[in-house]
């Protein structure tokens, strides 16, 4: 029987989930942007991912155990996607990348205020984001401290800053 794998090694088995154009994408915009349904996740990725590529990203990532689905209580034709505990685990993988990119590449100031976040905030700002993802996602106990609402005021900052300089 052969194996599935390329090897062993611990980045090539993690590539193998990850190293699609769009599967860390589709976890950050639910990690980031608490997107958890499917028009969400496709109308409001800044990056605009194909409908028939989301789909087949959302099954991946479910079948490698990174998102769950279920049936939204409230609509019958809606499902509600879910970052596992394994998907959770990547937050400081994001923080690494996000600080990267700050300091090598061309990023716009309202989508790297989260990662400069992230970087200053180190393991322990990471340790309670994922404490709060596990609350979000897993039905676990709310941390006193919101780390999503933290980023999201940073971000909504830059963005009331930018317009006040185009229309002043």
């Amino acid at each position: 029987m052969k194996d599935e794998h390329r090897s062993g090694c611990p980045i090539n088995l993690t590539l193998e989930i990850l190293g699609d154009r769009w599967s860390l994408i589709v976890i950050r915009d639910m990690m980031f942007g608490n997107r958890r349904h499917f028009r969400e996740l496709l109308t409001q990725s800044e990056e605009g991912i194909a409908s028939n590529i989301l789909a087949d990203r959302l099954k991946r990532l479910v079948d490698k155990g990174l998102i769950t689905k279920v049936d939204d209580p409230s609509h019958k034709q809606k499902s509600i996607y879910s970052l596992t505990d394994r998907a959770i685990g990547l937050v400081p993988l994001f923080a690494h990348m996000g600080a990267w990119g700050r300091r090598h590449l061309p990023v716009s100031e309202e989508l790297s205020i989260r990662a400069e976040l992230l970087e200053d905030g180190g393991p322990a700002m990471w340790s309670d984001f994922m404490d709060e993802l596990r609350a979000i996602h897993l039905g676990a106990i709310p941390p006193k401290r919101s780390v999503f609402a933290e980023l999201q005021s940073a971000y909504e900052a830059v963005l009331t800053k930018k317009a006040a300089m185009f229309s002043g």
